[in-house]
């Protein structure tokens, strides 16, 4: 197992992963390291006061991302229903005019 070495708030860790996994670490590691500048941007002090504070702000970014494709998917699923639902109208009205004529045919049949 690959072992990087990243660095957040001036500490160095040692994190294993997955081969081939070393870039995308490397790449969470950073945006960890940047809310945590935020976080010290505003001055809060204490190392683990300033990684819980970034922990709740990729948290609280987790939580919009999520509503809002949420909120896209269900849009998506509403459209979706919505055309299957003037779909079903159409063959209703399609199969309504074919029963017709089938009953007309079979009343022509009848009579002779």
């Amino acid at each position: 197992m690959p072992q990087v070495t990243v660095r957040i708030n001036g500490y160095a860790y040692q994190i294993g992963c997955e081969p081939g996994e070393e870039r995308h670490l490397l790449d969470m590691a950073q945006e960890v390291s940047k809310r945590v500048a935020r976080v010290r941007a505003l001055g809060f002090s204490g190392e683990a006061k300033i990684l819980v504070l970034a922990s709740l702000l990729m948290a609280d970014e987790l939580s919009d991302l999520t509503a809002e494709l949420i909120s896209t998917e269900a849009s998506k699923a509403i459209a979706a229903g919505e055309a299957a639902a003037r779909e079903n109208a159409r063959l209703m009205d399609e199969l309504s005019l074919l029963a017709e004529r089938a009953e007309t045919i079979a009343a022509a049949l009848e009579a002779d």
